[in-house]
């Protein structure tokens, strides 16, 4: 189970990645055209924000599964490895409901933007896609972290 959730957390960043790229790409040839003769693509900053919007949802399952997530520590430095491990499956467990709300509250949303026909002010760009394209890497996230979650604990039980 972990290596598939491995690999989809991969791909997911690696497509994240390229969403950037294209984004960048997209920055420059604009800021060239416009410096050069005058000319940009209408609503390019639509197409940036729809990108920005899906490559930070496709970056989370990477995130998670990595454990670079920002943890405040302050309070937890000084307490034992086992308070320690504890507070990170509590936290994991947080995640996973966490990403478990998100992803049901932004499929809603899809449904809602597919159903009203909902698109971007200048392209017209169906605004749906993005939110179809952000609920399976919330998922994913979900998902790594409850295996983290219950990992860890049988991790610990096993240890005592």
């Amino acid at each position: 189970m972990q290596k598939v959730l491995n690999q989809a957390a991969k791909l997911c960043a690696i497509l994240a990645g390229m969403l950037l790229t294209l984004i960048t790409l997209s920055t420059c040839i604009n800021i060239i055209g416009r410096e050069t003769i005058g000319r940009t693509a209408p609503g390019d900053f639509e197409l940036v924000a729809v990108a920005a919007g899906a490559a930070i949802a496709l970056f989370m399952p990477w995130c998670q599964l990595t454990k670079n997530n920002i943890i405040v520590d302050f309070f937890t430095a000084k307490c034992s490895e086992r308070t320690q491990a504890k507070l990170d499956r509590f936290g994991s467990l947080l995640m996973a409901l966490l990403f478990l709300v998100l992803a049901w509250r932004t499929a809603l949303g899809g449904i809602n933007s597919w159903s009203t026909h909902t698109t971007t002010m200048m392209m017209g760009f169906p605004e749906w896609i993005v939110y179809a394209c952000m609920v399976p890497p919330f998922m994913l996230t979900a998902l790594i972290a409850l295996v983290q979650t219950f990992s860890s604990l049988a991790h610990e039980g096993a240890s005592a």
